[in-house]
């Protein structure tokens, strides 16, 4: 093998494994005519079969932010799933028509996720955790009320438990939704805010009956500390960790303190 040979495989190798030995690759899933692209980071081990944890992203994201647990998912013997929800965001690998954005169908390819992972001979079915950051967070509650028992563990990271009451405050009447309203840049439509009316969060996600872990900074001004205090009293078995100081989305050392709490919820 000559020396440019070598080079390319190094660079090959790298590219697959890091330095914490993740193997990772892009995974598609299917969900009916949907498309959903991801990425799977699989932990070094042994064992036939592994847990796995998935991440849903918050609004107008995609998974890069969701590999930031791969590290620690795969140290404690998980895969890790992140991946990009169609029309989710004007960045989605999946789809970025976000005019087509809709919890529901976001639920529905969170469940798709599950489905798929609870099908490989290489899952651990009993050891399926949730992930969702923001809006991601919503759509990981109401997908772990429906679904219940398939989810061993479910972490909620500042979760948008308000989005239906917050839009429903802003369009008090139905004819007060025009077709098309841009939020931070992304288009979303009438569909958009007609669905969120028939949403019941608050009445539903008390249905899982698993244990959850619910992780949210004291200065977050966009989803209130008081969504997730009602959030805990509803599941049968949960906890809020607050980070002092922290707003809607984590610096790098609140994000290190999310880690930690996760670690231990995990341990648990």
């Amino acid at each position: 093998m000559n020396k440019k040979s070598i080079t390319l495989l190094i660079v090959l190798l790298i590219s697959i494994f890091d330095s914490f030995g993740q193997q990772r690759e892009e995974l598609w899933i299917k969900n009916g005519e949907r498309n959903i692209y991801g990425i799977i980071s699989r932990p070094d081990t042994k064992a036939k079969r592994q847990g796995v944890a998935i991440i849903a992203h918050g609004f107008n994201g995609t998974h890069h932010s969701g590999m930031t647990y791969f590290e620690l998912f795969n140290s404690l013997g998980y895969q890790c799933y992140t991946f990009d929800f169609p029309s989710g965001s004007i960045y989605s690998r999946s789809d970025n028509d976000t005019m087509k954005m809709s919890i529901l169908n976001e639920q529905s390819d969170l469940e798709a996720v599950i489905e798929y992972f609870s099908a490989q001979a290489d899952v651990d079915k009993s050891k399926i955790v949730v992930i969702g950051e923001s809006q991601g967070g919503l759509v990981a509650a109401l997908a772990a009320a429906n679904v219940k028992n398939r989810i061993e563990k479910l972490i909620l990271i500042f979760p948008a438990l308000c989005i239906p009451e917050n839009w429903i405050q802003r369009y008090p009447s139905i004819s007060d939704i025009p077709e098309r309203t841009e939020l931070w840049g992304v288009g979303l439509s009438r569909e958009f805010f007609l669905e969120l009316r028939t949403l019941d969060v608050f009445g539903d996600i008390g249905k899982y009956k698993g244990p959850v872990q619910i992780i949210q900074g004291d200065a977050d001004n966009i989803v209130s500390m008081k969504d997730s205090e009602r959030a805990i009293t509803l599941y049968k078995s949960a906890n809020l960790h607050v980070i002092k100081g922290a707003g809607h989305g984590f610096k790098p050392h609140e994000q290190k303190e999310s880690l930690s709490i996760i670690k231990q919820f995990m341990a648990k």
